[in-house]
């Protein structure tokens, strides 16, 4: 077992402007994935003293370390793809010296690389230009699980949210940059969901290099996570299979077997359908004596007749997660029917997801060979349902109704593109979430206001107000004061506890903060505005868009 750890906080390379969905169309075109082995004239490995070299019979040679189980060289119709600043493409950061072994089953080249509690598998067949590969880890003793592909840099564009320069200015930690056209740009800006995207990568028309991301069922973090996924500067490129890391993390660490993810070269296209993890052929992976694999026959699937109570207006999503995996399905629109299949077996919480916003949960488990078939599942907790003098936004588990939403998730707060962030509103004046601010640091923008009348019977009672929140920085939550009326301090809620707000993610763990606002705080001129402050409190400091912050989901006042 290993004894060290190894931290990636100084690596975590990446990001996403050419980030897709995986193409469709035929499998078996030149450079689009999948080739005939009838074009695999030169099948097979060497040992060059070094390095297993490993030709796939089409265009791609490959070279792994025979010390370290690093990908050395990746050479695609002869021209050199692979490495940069002397790095080169592995599992973590490096696993440093490990055992590497070698096998040939049949059509398939196996190369199995072993240290401590990390088993890194290659794989490459016959007749195609791709690299097959899974990662089995253990247990903790390295602190993240992805895998890095290094790319030598000016092969392909470096544009994009996730690109940067040597003239762009820093603003932030190591990894977030200023342009002197206002806008900014870090590995960290994908913009895009786990399940938005099959895969990443690069192209300049005529050639390309893609990562097919795997189905994430050892991940952590679920359908709606932001992490890296691709970077590129004036030194480097790179993309990124990301399985844990700590950036804006909910879960704890899952183990075992995660793979394959595909790395693929083609013409210029996007990478075959075929690759993607829901449409990939595993037959071939059962008889490679793979550790921890399980293959179709061992697995399972949950059917859903559908959903019942949902808003037309949002997009469901049905999740399932127990310590051992996790999995989700997107549900039909208008009947909420769902299928989810190659599951592994065992017990899962089932949670039915409006937009990112937890609406329903019940138990599900899953048997292998079998179908877990489940009748109309009712959904029982939606907060929009209740009855509300005014609501801001909508309880969907996101800030996307808010003033500059859409632009955090690949962007920084400073951004040139922002609206300021100052945003007092008054309820009835039309527009008002898309000019209330998505998010309220204690720094910033601390201390925004909403006015709204009441009338006289609305006046006489006590309301409960409800402030959704998605995530938060060093604890910041809100403080509500309702004309002369103050809250308590409410208890800080479970956030991740790296940076969120700058590092394009707001998600954390919903959370709603209830107020129960006396009928002594209101207004009882009916003519008058009553006015709702909110405050960032939190026992951390910090300074400007580090201060201690919160991101909003939804504002109501109920009837």
């Amino acid at each position: 077992m290993s004894t060290h750890k190894k931290h990636l906080t100084r690596r975590r390379l990446l990001a996403s402007s050419a980030v897709g969905v995986a193409g469709t169309g035929a499998a078996v075109v030149t450079g689009a994935g999948l080739l005939s082995s009838a074009s695999a004239a030169t099948f097979g490995y060497t040992d060059d003293g070094s390095n297993y070299v490993i030709d796939t019979g089409a265009s791609l040679v490959l070279k792994v370390s025979k010390s370290t189980g690093d990908l050395n060289s990746l050479v695609y119709k002869g021209k050199e793809y692979e490495g940069f600043e002397g790095k080169h493409s592995h599992v973590e950061t490096g696993l440093g010296a490990s055992t590497v072994t070698i096998k040939q089953v049949g059509t398939t080249i196996l190369v199995k690389v072993a240290h401590g509690s990390i088993t890194q598998w290659i794989a490459a067949r016959s007749g195609q230009n791709n690299v097959y590969l899974w990662t089995d880890k253990a247990d903790s003793s390295f602190t993240a699980t992805r895998f890095i592909v290094r790319i030598k840099p000016g092969i392909f564009p470096n544009s994009g949210a996730d690109a940067w320069t040597s003239s762009d200015t820093t603003i932030e930690a190591s990894d977030v940059f200023s342009r002197t056209d206002g806008t900014t740009h870090s590995k960290h800006y994908s913009g895009k969901r786990v399940m938005d995207y099959e895969h990443i990568g690069f192209t300049t028309g005529s050639a390309a290099l893609w990562l097919v991301r795997s189905n994430h069922e050892k991940a952590s973090g679920g359908p709606f996570y932001r992490s890296l996924l691709r970077h590129t500067n004036s030194t480097s490129a790179a993309l990124y299979e990301i399985l844990h890391y700590n950036q804006s993390q909910t879960e704890p660490e899952r183990y075992g077997l995660q793979g394959p993810y595909v790395l693929s070269f083609t013409d210029g296209g996007a990478p075959s359908s075929s690759l993607s993890h829901a449409n990939l052929d595993t037959s071939w992976v059962d008889g490679l004596g793979i550790t921890g694999w399980v293959g179709k026959a061992g697995r399972g699937k949950v059917a859903g007749v559908g959903l019942k109570g949902m808003d037309a207006e949002y997009a469901y999503t049905v999740g399932f997660a127990n310590s051992a995996a996790q999995y989700w399905a997107k549900a039909a629109a208008g009947t909420g029917a769902f299928s989810c299949p190659g599951m592994l077996p065992g017990t899962y919480t089932l949670t039915v997801h409006k937009g990112e916003l937890a609406v329903h949960t019940r138990e599900v488990t899953v048997t292998a060979g079998g179908t877990t078939a489940l009748n109309s599942i009712t959904i029982s907790g939606d907060p929009s349902t209740a009855g509300t003098i005014w609501r801001l936004g909508d309880w969907d588990g996101t800030p996307g109704e808010f003033k500059n939403a859409d632009l955090m998730t690949y962007a920084h707060p400073s951004d040139g593109r922002a609206s300021k962030w100052t945003g007092n509103v008054t309820i009835g004046s039309g527009g008002e979430a898309a000019s209330f601010p998505c998010y309220i640091w204690k720094d910033v923008n601390d201390g925004i206001l909403v006015y709204f009348k009441l009338t006289a019977a609305q006046a006489a009672a006590a309301h409960t107000l409800r402030v959704g929140v998605t995530t938060a920085y060093i604890n910041g939550r809100p403080r509500v004061t309702v004309n002369d009326w103050v809250s308590a301090i409410p208890a800080a809620p479970s956030q991740p506890s790296t940076r969120s707000l700058t590092t394009g993610s707001y998600r954390g763990n919903n959370r709603t903060f209830t107020y129960n606002v006396p009928a002594t705080a209101w207004k009882s001129d009916t003519s008058q505005y009553n006015v709702l402050k909110l405050n960032v409190v939190s026992g951390s400091t910090g300074s400007a868009f580090l201060s201690p912050g919160t991101s909003f989901d939804c504002l109501d006042l109920l009837s």
